[in-house]
């Protein structure tokens, strides 16, 4: 009994030893530092990079009237700005989100956009991108919407140069062939018939091919100067099931027979500013191509299909 008695006792000593080992262990495990920021200025930049409002959507209609959203930290004061002008302002919801309604419509021209918050602590940032809104003096079609940051690249926001398109029926190109025809090309339902007509006469017909492409190409007399171009798709029922309606000039003989590397064939839904922005990789060169051929162009906002313009080199700076 003595024996059994001494084992217990024994036991519980060890045990209470053994604990006291691993109490007085965790009591000399040093506390859990937090981590050292050695330089403070970073994390302000990275806060007002997190903090800096932002565009998500800017729509401008003809008018110009836009409705712009975006995000910025909760709570902050939001305001839209052209040069030092507030256009109009709002607070940002809880989950970071706000959105503006323009009152008063843009004005026509190019005009540049921007953002500054007022977070709750009273710091002004500003937002990173800007916006350009192109809207045509005519303000016959949609403006053109550019996001874009100082050495980055640009986003369309909203283009006024997409193809025409009427359902499944689509015109993607004009061009001409070296004896002067009009080729017509486009997408339409694989079968159907596609007709092309000039001012209301018929110019030919053809057909969608199984992948929905088309190509017409017209030997018909058409004269030199803008006309209206009609193109209707015919079912197999002989139902016409779209219709595209829009303006295209036939362009002169002579520029079409000179046409070269340095001169482009305008396109449906191009404007000089996407032209001058795909071959000189910035829309503002626009002006570039007006001064080359303003003795066709009547209007920059007015451009038209099958029109040859000749493409000059821009000047450049002198570096000297």
């Amino acid at each position: 009994m003595t024996t059994l008695r001494g084992f217990i006792i024994a036991v519980f000593v060890t045990g209470i030893a053994v604990l006291g080992v691993f109490w007085m262990a965790s009591r000399s495990k040093p506390p859990v530092q937090p981590p050292v920021i050695t330089n403070p200025d970073d994390l302000d930049k990275e806060h007002a990079v997190r903090s800096a409002p932002a565009f998500d959507i800017v729509r401008v209609d003809v008018g110009g009237t836009a409705v712009i959203a975006g995000t910025s930290e909760a709570g902050s004061r939001v305001a839209l700005m052209v040069g030092e002008k507030e256009l109009a302002h709002t607070l940002t919801a809880a989950d970071g989100t706000w959105a503006l309604i323009l009152a008063d419509p843009l004005p026509s021209g190019d005009i540049e956009l921007y953002l500054i918050a007022t977070t709750k602590d009273g710091q002004e940032i500003r937002s990173q991108h800007v916006v350009v809104v192109s809207i045509p003096v005519s303000r016959d079609r949609l403006p053109l919407v550019v996001l874009g940051a100082p050495g980055g690249a640009s986003r369309v926001l909203q283009d006024p140069d997409s193809k025409p398109r009427s359902g499944s029926l689509v015109l993607e190109t004009i061009d001409y062939d070296r004896q002067g025809g009009i080729i017509f090309a486009g997408l339409a339902k694989p079968g159907n018939e596609v007709r092309v007509k000039s001012d209301g006469k018929l110019i030919g017909e053809t057909r969608a091919d199984e992948n929905g492409r088309w190509v017409l190409v017209s030997r018909a007399p058409i004269s030199e100067g803008v006309h209206q171009l009609q193109i209707d798709e015919i079912e197999k029922s002989g139902r016409v099931s779209a219709v595209l309606v829009l303006p295209f000039e036939r362009a002169d003989p002579s520029r079409i027979a000179e046409a070269s590397a340095g001169s482009v064939i305008v396109q449906p839904g191009n404007s000089l500013w996407r032209i001058a922005r795909r071959l000189y990789g910035s829309g503002w060169q626009y002006t570039v191509i007006y001064s080359a051929n303003a003795d066709q162009i009547r209007d920059p906002d007015k451009i038209y299909p099958g029109q040859v313009f000749a493409i000059p080199v821009p000047a450049t700076e002198n570096p000297g």
